[in-house]
């Protein structure tokens, strides 16, 4: 397998043009554009018939610094990683307390 392949495998190393928009505030037809001028390659896929591009990240990332600036792309990665980063605050804290809930159902059964 060579390295081109090897991105479209790798963890987090492609994205769909649905995660683009949200993630990078691209809009479809910049995207579109973007393909149709040979600065985005892409493969077509579809979930439960429902059709999508998946696009490389790095291309999208490279699309967005020079249509918008450097500014806005490490502004939106930003915003991005903090909003993964609450997610799983949340969730941590909702199995922390699952946790702490079954230790006293424990610690209860063991005094009787």
């Amino acid at each position: 397998m060579d390295d081109y392949d090897s991105e479209w495998q790798r963890k987090r190393g492609t994205l769909s043009d649905k995660t683009a928009y949200k993630e990078f505030g691209l809009t479809q037809a910049e995207i579109v554009r973007a393909i149709r001028a040979g600065k985005l390659q892409y493969r077509e896929g579809s979930i439960y018939g429902n059709p999508f591009f998946r696009l490389l990240r790095r291309e999208v990332e490279a699309l967005v610094k020079t249509t918008r600036g450097d500014d806005y792309l490490k502004e939106r990665q930003a915003k991005t990683e903090l909003t993964r980063i609450n997610s799983e605050l949340k969730r941590l804290k909702s199995e922390s307390a699952a946790l702490e809930e079954r230790k006293l159902k424990l610690l209860a059964d063991l005094g009787k």
